[in-house]
């Protein structure tokens, strides 16, 4: 067979429009390309000149092609047989052809639709949990499903732990993953990257009670490329609790992966707390301006993300928590070489601003930090729950703080060392408004340091140190603060206390307190105290000075020294706190008894006002005042008033020119013994035992006189003054309050070298003698006595004998000095020679005394009436 012909059997035919065939042939230049034809007869690609088979070559030109000079042949026919195909034929095969690609469109898109809603098989996400453990992450996948725009998509992935599978991490709602299906079949790393868009990232942390809660990362997008032996994450963003968190970074996870050791239980317990309370934290903000931003940039290895590399910055226009507001929020971490570098942490609020740095060393445990704030810390405080110490205070210029310290953190020491100093201006604590308060501060968690306390308040300063730890408390101050301005700080009993004093000038103390802790019961020390112009329960001091000493829940003023106009008060005294006791040791005083009791205990007072004296006395006490209600009261007064006091009796006062006792103070009573006095040129005995008590006020005395003046005396109480004479006697007597008719006594009494008779009760008796006897009346009568009762304010004698020289008087009866009423009998019998002569008429010298008492009406019993008015 010619060459041509071969070509023409195996070259493609074009049927012409009278049904024949004709060979398509590659033209060059209106001819046939021989190499073409070359080329398709023996399923080779056309070749060029040089090559081996190149038909435009002599090899052409001399054996396969005719002469250029002869004619083209002719079209070659083909034969009719092979050019004929039955038409049933080609429409079944036609039809067949169709129906097989329509059925294959369907079974894909049958299979695409299965895959979209039901997803690939166990054994396919198997594979794919199988391809991500590899590339270091651990998780398991719901569904597999395919998606015809994303392709590959997990569904509901569940990330674990990567050492400890039971511990999840995060729960992604979806991911699409995208698969080198080339390397899939076989059975090579297949996987290139995940691809998450707007997704739901939960992590699952459990609350106090044991159950799960979930902090969402929401509208999470990340885009995650698995290089060999790498994870890298070009950008990952999310909103989690109001924050946008965007994170870019690598992980190495090498084919010789071994994983780090493996925390117990305890340690992942604590961690997982932590971040538990921090999402808690994280989720009380409210961010009224822009969304915040904290972006996050990491490098390092899975086997040791420990010693990872991560730069963290964070940045907020306004973040808020209940009443506070922070604005121009930055932060700036780094986690370089297992260390927690925070370069910079600021912020402001209106009124001030914070700014601190600080590093933690997961190596040491070590963490050191600084801050400065001028921050409204009372706000800041109350956001986070911690205003509870700074409830009380009040603050009209932001708090200046600088502190430092160090810490131990994740030791078993958990050591923490905070030294600063803190400046307050114009603050009110309570209802107490203070001008500065600054001091310098040091804290190690178990001991408390203050130095350099300087506490300014408009009426003084209060300077000191302060040291608080284990069983050692120390506290050194010096105040020149008024007391009073500091009454509402106090206990309510010091308080009360506090109230009664008054300062003209602020005094000065000095204290150098020690005990075992902050409470006063351990409290003892020593100090000293000053006060000026100073007014205690309505009575003034000009000055006072005094040790203190105090411990045992007690205080003591040592050798106290009390200067007023009249006189000095020296001494000792102690308060036990316990016992509510005044304890009074040789307190000896030139100052008024009644200003000077009045400091003492004021229910005193009503029982020494009554004596008033010339001068002031000297005044020694000693003993115990309980307060309170208590009845363990024994306090011993010796007065000594060398210039004389009066006093009222009898509602006349009675001048004793001195005197001198000693007066004891127990429980509602108050006894007085040793008392000596001089009256009227006499000498007075006395005691007393009196009810101090409210609902029973009753008294009980006794009283000797010994050479009283007798003219001075009835002079006092009768207006009267006798020529001479001298009274001595005794009177035992009780009463209730200042009631005399409640008072009840006996006694006796004996006037000798006096005139009876010119007491006004007697003195009608001495006319009426005189007209009898010439000069009897008038005669002094060497002795008087009588025996007396007093009752509801009558005096009562049964035995008055006035022995005369001329006569001597008898007589009885009741005298009722309160009424000013008399009835009274006497009988006078005549001596010597007028005895003799009257005695047959001595029956008709007996008398009748009747009216008032100071002007008494005497009538005879016996002789008419007529003859008495002669």
């Amino acid at each position: 067979m010619s060459l041509p012909v071969i070509a023409a059997d195996v070259l493609p035919a074009r049927r012409n429009k009278n049904g024949t065939h004709k060979i398509e042939r590659g033209v060059q230049g209106g001819k046939v390309s021989d190499r073409h034809v070359a080329a398709t007869l023996v399923g080779m690609p056309e070749r060029h000149e040089g090559d081996p088979l190149d038909f435009n070559g002599p090899f052409r030109r001399s054996a396969l092609m005719p002469s250029p000079l002869l004619s083209a042949p002719e079209t070659p026919r083909i034969y009719r047989a092979r050019r004929r195909r039955p038409p049933l034929l080609r429409r079944a095969l036609t039809i067949s052809l169709r129906l097989i690609v329509i059925a294959m469109v369907a079974a894909i898109a049958g299979s695409g639709w299965y895959l979209a809603k039901k997803g690939f098989g166990r054994k396919w996400r198997k594979t794919i949990v199988q391809e991500l453990h590899a590339r270091g992450v651990e998780a398991s996948v719901r569904r597999l499903t395919l998606d015809p725009f994303r392709g590959l998509v997990a569904k509901d992935v569940r990330i674990y732990d990567y050492k400890k599978r039971e511990s999840t991490l995060a729960l992604i709602s979806e991911i699409s993953l995208d698969i080198n299906y080339a390397a899939l079949l076989h059975h090579q790393p297949f996987l290139n990257a995940i691809d998450v868009r707007n997704g739901e990232l939960t992590l699952p942390l459990p609350d106090a009670t044991g159950n799960s809660t979930g902090a969402q990362l929401r509208r999470f997008h990340a885009h995650i490329y698995f290089p060999p032996e790498q994870i890298y994450v070009s950008q990952a963003e999310g909103i989690f609790c109001g924050v946008r968190v965007s994170a870019t970074g690598q992980l190495i996870k090498r084919d010789n992966y071994q994983a780090s050791a493996e925390t117990s239980p305890q340690e992942s317990e604590r961690r997982m707390e932590m971040l538990l309370r921090f999402v808690n934290t994280l989720e009380q903000f409210g961010f009224p301006g822009a969304t915040p931003h904290l972006q996050v940039h990491f490098l390092g290895d899975l086997s040791q993300l420990e010693d990872a590399r991560v730069e963290a910055t964070l940045r907020g226009e306004r973040v808020a928590r209940d009443n506070y507001e922070a604005q121009n929020v930055f932060a700036a971490l780094e986690w370089k070489d297992q260390q927690l570098s925070l370069s910079q942490l600021s912020w402001n609020d209106g009124e001030g601003s914070f700014s601190g740095r600080g590093s933690w060393s997961r190596q040491t445990g070590e963490a050191k930090f600084q801050a400065r704030s001028s921050l409204q810390l009372k706000p800041l405080l109350d956001a986070f729950g911690l205003g509870g110490a700074l409830s009380e205070m009040k603050f009209s210029a932001a708090p200046q703080i600088e502190t430092s310290g160090s810490a131990k953190v994740n030791t078993s020491e958990h050591q923490l060392d905070v030294i600063g100093r803190v400046t307050l201006d114009n603050f009110v604590y309570r209802t107490v408004p203070f001008e500065s308060f600054t001091a310098d501060f040091a804290w190690d968690g178990d001991r408390t340091m203050l130095r350099d306390i300087r506490l300014r308040h408009s009426t003084g300063q209060l300077a000191g140190d302060l040291l608080d730890q284990p069983n050692d408390f120390r506290l050194n101050f010096r105040s020149s603060v008024k007391p009073g301005a500091l009454m509402p700080l106090a206990p309510p009993a010091l308080r009360e206390f506090l109230a009664e004093w008054e300062w003209q000038q602020s005094p000065t103390v000095r204290l150098a307190i020690r005990g075992t802790s902050r409470d006063p019961a351990s409290w003892h020390g020593e100090g000293a105290l000053g006060l000026e112009r100073t007014r205690f329960r309505g009575v003034w001091m000009n000055s006072a000075r005094a040790d203190v000493r105090f411990g045992d829940r007690s205080i003591s003023f040592n050798n106290f020294r009390v200067t007023r106009d009249e006189g000095v008060g020296t001494g000792s005294f102690r308060y036990d706190f316990d016992k509510h006791e005044l304890l009074i040791a040789n307190v000896k005083t030139t100052l008024r008894p009644a200003d000077a009791i009045f400091w003492i205990d004021p229910k005193f007072w009503t029982n020494v006002v009554p004596y008033k004296f010339n001068q002031i006395p000297n005044v020694t006490a000693n003993g115990v005042v309980q307060f309170g209600g208590g009845k363990n009261t024994h306090l011993e007064i010796d007065v000594d008033a060398p210039t004389g006091l009066d006093y009222i009796f009898l509602d006349k006062t009675l001048p004793f020119a001195r005197a001198a006792g000693r007066l004891l103070f127990t429980n509602d009573r108050l006894q007085i013994s040793d008392l000596e006095a001089g009256l009227f040129s006499g000498n007075v005995r006395g005691v007393a035992d009196i009810s101090l008590a409210h609902d029973d006020p009753h008294y009980r005395a006794g009283i000797q006189v010994e050479k009283v003046d007798f003219p001075s005396l009835t002079d006092l109480y009768f207006k009267y003054k006798t020529s001479q004479g001298s009274l001595n006697g005794n009177y035992d007597f009780t009463g209730s309050g200042g009631d005399p008719r409640s008072m009840r006594g006996d006694g006796k009494v004996k006037v000798t070298n006096g005139n009876v008779f010119a007491i006004p009760i007697f003195g009608p008796i001495s006319d009426l003698l005189n007209k009898i006897v010439p000069g009897a009346g008038y005669s002094l009568a060497h002795q008087a006595t009588a025996s007396f009762t007093i009752k509801d304010g009558v005096v009562h004698t049964d035995n008055l004998d006035v022995d005369g020289k001329l006569f001597r008087m008898l007589g009885h009866g009741d005298i009722n000095f309160l009424d000013n009423k008399l009835d009274f009998d006497l009988r006078i019998n005549a001596r010597g020679a007028p005895a003799f002569v009257l005695f047959p008429m001595s029956k008709l010298f007996e008398y009748k005394g009747e009216g008032s008492f100071t002007k008494p009406v005497w009538r005879p019993k016996r002789l008419p009436t007529q003859l008495f008015r002669q």
